[in-house]
């Protein structure tokens, strides 16, 4: 699963491939729709909950409500079956997803008018860490790459190149991690990729009231 981005993605994947999968894109309503759609793709496979022996969610980066309803269910959802939970990079999905075999990046909306965005050699190869910037800010850095993702759309200015996928994929990140785990790689701690602090920030000067 991955609420990481407006895309609430969930899919069900058995080590071979993709049994069920559930896709909407509504960047306001991640806690209403995940378990729902977590509920939908067993009823697809006929499947029950008893039959998941992993949990798999993108870590980020995303905006801090969205991503962490993701990371909270699938937490609790692993420790209610008693199941390891494993973390993907967001952006490595979209760029498993893309099946690009040349150097490209991927962008999605960091909002503030930024991009959560790396670099890849191909599909499975991240060169860079996860950074957010202004897209100006990076145009000489991704001059002339491909770039997939929501941020590539949204600045044709910096991105004249974007290809699809535009949104995230729960079937791509489940095949990613599957791929990976059975070339025996540890895949990442469930823990919030935010690159910047949450908008709430706790007052630095409290008003002191004393009673008369």
């Amino acid at each position: 699963m991955d609420t990481a981005t407006p895309a609430v993605t969930v899919a069900l994947h058995d080590g071979r491939s993709v049994l069920a999968r559930s896709h909407q894109v509504d960047a306001r309503r991640h806690g209403e729709l995940l378990l729902p759609a977590v509920h939908r793709v067993l009823g697809d496979a006929g499947l029950g909950v008893d039959a998941v022996t992993d949990v798999v969610v993108g870590v980020g980066p995303g905006p801090y409500t969205g991503l962490r309803v993701g990371l909270v269910t699938a937490a609790t959802f692993a420790s209610a079956l008693g199941v390891p939970v494993h973390g993907v990079c967001t952006l490595d999905g979209l760029a498993y997803a893309s099946g690009i075999d040349e150097p490209f990046v991927v962008a999605t909306d960091a909002r503030r008018k930024e991009v959560y965005w790396a670099r890849y050699d191909d599909s499975r190869t991240r060169v860079t860490d996860p950074s957010v910037d202004r897209p100006a800010d990076i145009a000489e850095q991704v001059a002339g790459l491909p770039a997939v993702g929501a941020g590539a759309r949204l600045y044709a200015e910096v991105f004249p190149d974007a290809r699809d996928p535009e949104h995230q994929s729960a079937a791509a990140l489940a095949a990613l991690a599957a791929e990976r785990l059975a070339a025996g790689e540890r895949l990442l701690e469930p823990l919030p990729l935010y690159l910047r602090r949450p908008d709430a920030q706790v007052p630095k000067n409290y008003k002191v009231v004393t009673p008369r």
